[in-house]
């Protein structure tokens, strides 16, 4: 069985290249636009993974990675931040929200897989 993967982005070209990249290699992608959004597929779907971006419309990344990590049945759910905050202190900032790992725009679609594999035994 595939690991799912959810991915909370609101652009559509950074989804694109994270579901090409990661269909390719064999995961089932979930996605989502908002961090709301993100939560709700999380309680529903309880993925493998979460891709966060952190500059999100409704409810931003930190927060709805607070809010997934706060659900006793989701909090063991990684969570790596993929996004264009890459001042200092941006990573410090996301994993204090409850992110697992730190990931910044651009990224290079290998070392993402890669770092996604490590999650994923």
């Amino acid at each position: 069985m595939s690991k799912r993967v959810l991915v909370v982005e609101d652009q559509e070209d950074n989804r694109r290249i994270v579901r090409d990249l990661l269909t390719t290699a064999g995961f089932e992608i979930l996605e989502a636009v908002t961090g709301e959004e993100g939560v709700l597929a999380a309680e529903a779907n309880r993925p493998d993974l979460i891709l966060m971006d952190l500059d999100l419309p409704v409810l931003n990344g930190y927060e709805a990675a607070r809010r997934i990590k706060a659900n006793p049945a989701l909090a063991k759910i990684p969570i790596i931040a993929v996004t264009s905050y890459a001042l200092s202190g941006d990573e410090e900032k996301a994993m204090a929200a409850g992110c697992d790992a730190y990931v910044a725009k651009p990224f290079s679609p290998r070392l993402l897989l890669a770092k996604i594999q490590s999650y994923l035994p």
